[in-house]
């Protein structure tokens, strides 16, 4: 199946209510052209210099959105377009995108990642360390990020009743942590093989690439 059919029978699937960020890591600008014409404006990568090659090509009507584990040295090569960076797991990383986004002039939304998954490979905040970062005075000082919510990966397993805990786990979260920052709004759960889950448990943001593009070109 071609990619724009693939993209629309995603699409088709999803709520009104859910952005697809479709994951264009490893592929070539030709398929992300193709999903551009399809009408798909929001594409996520996890190499910050395979994004700022990709953003230097392609038309900049697109959102680019940072799904990938980011490394502080390397925030000031997307820092000028960037539109939300899912992986934040750390206040120093917070204050390197706030520093370089002022450098820009701009604001720059964040997702503050959480450990929900079993496997210990993942990245992400736990709940103390989650309180602790954002009623820390150095938070509140920040002026050049917005944290606008939260994101997790569920554990790699056939298990739903396993992912499905973990995805309320974080709902939960989500929730709690209105209330100390009440303009959050994205709930960034849910990838090709659990994103209809992640729907059904308050997913407002599905991070979807196999499912358009195709198995992923590690060359």
């Amino acid at each position: 199946m071609s990619i724009k059919n693939n993209l629309s029978q995603v699409l088709h699937s999803l709520p009104n209510n859910v952005t697809l960020v479709a994951v264009s890591k490893t592929k070539p600008i030709s398929d992300i052209e193709e999903a551009y014409e399809t009408g798909q404006r929001v594409f996520g990568e996890n190499k910050i210099q395979e994004m700022a090659q990709k953003w230097e090509l392609l038309p900049k009507d697109i959102q680019w959105h940072m799904i990938g584990h980011v490394q502080r040295n390397k925030v000031k090569y997307m820092a000028e377009f960037v539109s939300l960076i899912h992986g934040v797991d750390s206040l120093k990383l917070l204050k390197e995108i706030d520093k370089q986004a002022k450098k820009h002039n701009r604001i720059i939304d964040c997702l503050l990642q959480i450990h929900i998954a079993e496997e210990q490979t993942k990245f992400g905040l736990n709940n103390e360390e989650l309180d602790e970062l954002i009623s820390s005075p150095e938070f509140q000082q920040l002026k050049n990020i917005k944290v606008t919510g939260l994101m997790g990966m569920a554990t790699f397993t056939d298990d739903n009743a396993q992912i499905q805990k973990e995805f309320k786990q974080l709902k939960k979260l989500f929730e709690k942590t209105k209330a100390t920052i009440p303009e959050i709004c994205i709930l960034s759960m849910g990838m090709s093989g659990d994103y209809k889950l992640a729907i059904e448990e308050g997913s407002t943001m599905v991070r979807i690439g196999s499912s358009i593009f195709g198995a992923r070109n590690y060359g």
